[in-house]
């Protein structure tokens, strides 16, 4: 056992800095800092080339163009859609920077995207055009700028120079979970070098990373692997956890974490299996404001009623296409689960054939589903089929954004293969939500569990800013066509 005065050398104790966990919060959904800072650096980049390329062109005159024909104005629009490019096609996804071939491919798409945008913007708009050979001379400098931007950000994210050197303390199914989410995220800043095992018969490699030694071994492996981070990650903390040891770490500067905490801002998921009615009960969040729920329901009105009358006219069409491709009736109603367990009927457009479940009975949707008709591939890949939804929405069976509804068939075996299942229930259902935009439709127990994962996360940190976020990630699932089923 460490002493609470034992003298331990901090590492780089000048270079203490008040980040935690390589995270910030934004719109009550945690961003990387990292990623953040790249997205805000090329975002200064951008803009200075396209301003470099108006004086390029126009040499000692370009203050007359920025300044007296809203220049700037038309860079900015133009920065603006090379920025939500780069987002729409994942050039801020973690998955994607972890791969640079991939980066250089997809920037090059995005340059074409956004020439194609711009054109098609200066035909609706000419006054928006920012010059002649401006955009072009605008284009080569942005390209040139990104990739040195991402060629730089390649190098320091991978340095180990610049994350800090982390143990875990468990081996534990949090444990597993923290070091598959840590392990492939450079832009984290952390760099995972082994765990500290709990049990006389720990396994002797976790994820990958070594077994590092015991509890007791802590203070020694501290100051051998040069550490500065210990995210602990265990199950029972109350009998295992050396209380002494990491509050003389945290005391001498150290970063001491706790896993489930971290692992839910890094993941946006909270783990369902590692929970304890405690940690519900006195962790922030679940708080269910009644001015956010009024403004929600103020806004589903108003926007289902606008949006049904905006899709009016494809009604027919989609019925139409319905009726000459397959037998049946053209809308399709279904029982599900709504607010505190209430039961009501979702209405969607007809996506399979009329007798489905004539011969299974209730079952899940696959994504190679025979059973879906060729045009219902087509509106659920759309997600056209979805528009009678509004109807839901109007009425107040359901939100836009929120856990998506399940069949009552399917919500008793639910409630008791999944911990906690009922508090995904204590609010409205959603057509689109956080689980939606992370992972897709569930179509198996443990799929469902992974979107209660994403669910609990939401009603956790349920505010008007993460349904906005969600909406505008919708825009990109749609646009994509992922996790339509």
């Amino acid at each position: 056992m460490l002493p609470i005065g034992i003298s331990i050398s901090s590492p780089n104790r000048k270079r203490e800095t008040r980040r935690v966990d390589g995270v910030v919060k934004i719109f009550d959904a945690y961003v990387p800092l990292r990623t953040l800072l790249l997205a805000v650096s090329e975002t200064m980049l951008v803009f200075c080339a396209m301003v470099a390329a108006v004086f390029l062109r126009f040499g000692v005159d370009a203050e007359l163009t920025l300044s007296y024909q809203q220049g700037f104005l038309k860079v900015a629009i133009v920065c603006a859609l090379l920025i939500m490019s780069l987002y729409y096609f994942d050039l801020y996804d973690s998955l994607v920077l972890s791969n640079p071939r991939e980066v250089l491919s997809r920037l090059i798409v995005v340059l074409g995207v956004v020439c194609l945008l711009t054109a098609f913007l200066y035909y609706i708009f000419p006054p928006l055009q920012l010059g002649r050979g401006i955009f072009m001379i605008g284009m080569v400098l942005v390209g040139i700028s990104l990739t040195a931007s991402r060629e730089l950000f390649f190098a320091l994210n991978r340095s180990s120079r610049f994350a800090d050197s982390t143990i875990l303390l468990g081996d534990g199914p949090l444990a597993r979970s923290l070091a598959a989410e840590i392990t492939p995220r450079h832009e984290l800043g952390m760099r995972l070098v082994g765990y500290i095992g709990m049990s006389s018969h720990a396994a002797p490699g976790l994820n990958g990373l070594p077994l590092l030694g015991k509890p007791e071994d802590l203070g020694t492996l501290i100051a051998e692997k040069h550490i500065k981070r210990i995210i602990v990650a265990l199950q029972d903390r109350r009998s295992t956890m050396p209380v002494r040891e990491l509050l003389a770490l945290r005391l001498k500067g150290f970063q001491v974490q706790d896993g489930g905490s971290l692992l839910e801002r890094i993941s946006g998921k909270i783990e369902v299996d590692q929970l304890h009615p405690s940690w519900l009960i006195f962790s922030s969040g679940f708080r269910l404001q009644p001015s956010v729920l009024l403004v929600q329901r103020l806004m589903a009105i108003v926007v289902s009623l606008v949006l049904l009358l905006a899709v009016l006219p494809l009604v027919p069409i989609i019925a139409l296409l319905i009726k000459l491709t397959s037998r049946g009736p053209v809308f399709y109603r279904q029982k599900r689960v709504g607010k505190n367990g209430s039961v009501f009927y979702c209405y969607k457009f007809r996506t399979m054939r009329a007798d489905a479940e004539a011969d299974t009975g209730p079952t899940w949707a696959s994504d190679s589903d025979p059973r879906i008709t060729p045009v219902g591939r087509f509106l659920r890949v759309a997600r056209l089929d979805e528009i009678p939804q509004l109807w839901n929405v109007f009425r107040g069976d359901m939100n836009f954004v929120g856990p998506r509804p399940e069949r009552p068939e399917f919500d008793a075996s639910l409630k008791q293969g999944i911990p906690y299942y009922y508090l995904r229930q204590i609010v409205r259902p959603g057509i689109t939500g956080w689980a939606q935009i992370n992972c897709g439709y569930g179509a198996s127990l443990e799929q469902s569990k992974e979107k209660m994962r994403y669910d609990l996360y939401y009603i956790k940190n349920m505010s008007l800013a993460l349904d906005l976020l969600i909406v505008f990630q919708t825009v990109k699932t749609v646009l994509f066509g992922r996790g339509a089923r």
